[in-house]
């Protein structure tokens, strides 16, 4: 009989209680990496991009820290970030820091609920520099991480 009874108000707990939601779960962080250089005879290091992605098993929502070294690009160099080839969002500046080499070194990192289908990411870095002479150029070099869950 108390067996009886357990079983009863553990269904109907079952009915009146709230779901929680479900929390969907990263996969494995996946590389980002570009290497800006300008297209001048030196070959000259402008920007490095370089951190991390993972995608979220529900195709929704995507994590990135990555950092932006400031080589010698003319004036700092910038990152977009697109979502799916063509939706642009801000990326999250958490700071800056030193590293050797860089004459600054941006920090970038969020968690992104995109509400939709997130099928890729692409990180694109722009810079500029001065060559030949006064003659202003800019170059941009993008990375694209694929969300292996879709």
């Amino acid at each position: 009989m108390v067996r009886a009874m357990a079983v009863v108000v553990a269904a109907l707990a079952a009915v009146f209680l709230p779901l929680s939601p479900a929390h969907a779960a990263y996969g494995p962080d996946q590389p980002v990496y570009i290497q800006l250089n300008a297209t001048d005879p030196s070959n000259t290091g402008l920007a490095r991009l370089e951190g991390t992605i993972a995608f979220d098993d529900g195709d929704t929502m995507f994590r990135y820290a990555v950092r932006l070294c400031w080589l010698h690009a003319y004036p700092a160099p910038n990152l977009r970030i697109y979502v799916n080839g063509s939706t642009q969002i801000w990326p999250v500046s958490t700071g800056t820091t030193s590293t050797p080499g860089c004459q600054m070194t941006t920090l970038y990192a969020a968690e992104v609920a995109h509400g939709a289908a997130v099928a890729n990411v692409r990180f694109e870095v722009t810079g500029g520099w001065f060559y030949p002479g006064s003659q202003y150029n800019t170059r941009t070099k993008s990375y694209t991480s694929d969300n292996p869950f879709t």
